[in-house]
This record gives structure tokens, C-alpha cells and sequence, in this order.
């Protein structure tokens, strides 16, 4: 899960004294991050209703619900199908429910980066550079994302917004890009380097550059990564992200 709180989780980003030149957002859309983006942002590939919803398969399992009841766990399940996955973040433990089988579960913490990002003076060696990526690029994506696993990332997962690569010597080494879109958010996803480019800062370059790019569209980056991915969050934090909460995670296979 392309998931990218060490502090109090509620207002980490506080703690640290950083700020913003703008009005503070209204954060209120990030407690159930999967829901609002697809009543809002990517309402247009939403499948579902108003008790739960799911992006398509070919784009990922992440699925939300407006309340996470026994009704909203029933229409999605009914939504997913027998034997589907599907992903959900939740503020709590997941608690088991009648027909699902949890395959995975873990602990997130959400990021936010409210100062601008400085571009990287890093200096690509000859034959390196930072490509946008699109629709030509969608197998070698895949590809990547399947040796590296940053989360789930399908077939049409490059839907979800924009993505920026490195290539070396024309080969794509490295990614970054969107995925949960908000009207005042977006996230930073699928940041993922090929073993033999690993140690270049890559990750870091190309995570700046998505939150530029976020910045410039008018909205604030954020991202989510694992509690136990402390490498991944030093390297946000240098980049001025902090944590605002913990997040479950649970990964749910429909039995029905």
C-alpha cells in the first residue's frame, strides 16, 4: 500500500513549529481519506453508493464507507463481489465482520506538508532526468511498481492523477505520483525505486517534485505511509511533511 503518528499523531505538524503562508485548510476530510476522495475528487470512477464505494478493480482496492457499520461492511461486500479484496482505512482496529477475512492489517500515519518544497539541488548524472509519465509509460509503471510493491498499483492505477518518473539511460528506474485527490488535498503515492538505483535520493527527488506540482494546482500535499517505514519517514520529514494521525489499515478478502 503505497502508504507510505512518532509524535502525539493528532498534531505532530503543530509541534514542529512549521506553517504556511495561507489559510489553514480544513483538514476534517482526511479522517476517512478514501471516502471523501471518492465522493469528491475521483467521484467520477467511484463505483458504489451512499453507504460505501470502491474504486474499480483494474485501478486498486481501496474502498471507503460513510460509516463504518454493519450496513456499511454489508453494501460493500456486496459491492465487491465473492472473493474480492479490498482496502480500508479506518481511524480504529478493524473489528471483525460476517463474511470478510482479514489479510492484512497495520498501522499508518498520515503526513502533510504545509510549507513549500524547495526544488532538489540535486544534479542527475548524464543520461538521467525526470520524464512526466503517461499512458506510453503504463506497462514499464506497472512493471515497477509490481518489483517494488509501494501498494497496490494495476492497470489503470495511472488514472489517479499525475506521475513523474526518473530514467536512466531510457530505463525507468523511479516514480512518484497522486492517487486520493480532495478539494483542498492530494496525495503522494506509489514512490518506489528499482533495487539497482537505490541510495541516489531519487525517492526524495521525485516526492518533491510531486508536491510541487500539487502546490501549484492549488492544494496541499499529503501521504500515508506504514508506522514501521522509518527510512520512508525521515525522508518526508526532510522534506517538511509531519504527521497529523494514525490510520488503520485493513486489507479484507470477501468470503461471500
Amino acid at each position: 500500500m503505497s502508504m507510505h503518528c512518532p509524535e502525539s499523531p493528532e498534531h505532530a505538524g503543530a509541534a514542529s513549529g512549521r506553517t504556511h503562508s495561507t489559510s489553514s485548510p480544513d483538514f476534517s476530510p482526511l479522517d476517512n481519506p478514501i471516502w471523501n476522495s471518492l465522493i469528491t475528487g475521483h467521484a467520477s470512477l467511484a463505483l458504489g453508493d451512499g453507504l460505501a464505494r470502491r474504486f474499480p478493480p483494474a485501478i486498486g482496492p481501496l474502498s471507503g464507507m460513510a460509516e463504518y457499520t454493519a450496513q456499511g461492511f454489508e453494501a460493500l461486500r456486496r459491492l465487491t463481489g465473492p472473493d474480492g479484496v479490498v482496502a480500508v482505512f479506518q481511524q480504529q482496529l478493524y473489528e471483525p465482520q460476517p463474511g470478510w477475512t482479514l489479510v492484512r492489517d497495520g498501522r499508518m500515519f498520515q503526513m502533510i506538508c504545509l510549507e513549500e518544497t524547495a526544488p532538489d539541488a540535486a544534479i542527475l548524472p548524464p543520461g538521467t532526468k525526470i520524464v512526466r509519465l503517461t499512458a506510453e509509460d503504463n506497462s514499464e509503471m506497472v512493471a515497477l511498481a509490481r518489483l517494488t510493491e509501494p501498494g497496490p498499483f494495476f492497470d489503470r492505477t495511472r488514472e489517479l492523477g499525475t506521475f513523474f518518473g526518473i530514467r536512466r539511460e531510457g530505463r525507468l528506474v523511479a516514480m512518484a505520483g497522486e492517487r486520493l485527490r480532495f478539494p483542498e488535498f492530494v496525495e503522494v503515492s506509489a514512490v518506489c525505486t528499482h533495487p539497482e538505483a537505490r541510495g541516489l535520493g531519487y525517492a526524495r527527488l521525485l516526492t518533491a517534485k510531486v508536491a510541487r506540482h500539487i502546490r501549484q494546482g492549488g492544494r496541499t500535499p499529503m501521504l500515508h505511509l506504514f508506522a514501521a517505514n522509518t527510512p520512508a519517514l525521515r525522508v518526508y520529514e526532510s522534506l517538511g511533511f509531519t504527521v497529523r494521525r494514525n490510520l488503520e489499515l485493513a486489507v479484507l478478502k470477501n468470503e461471500g
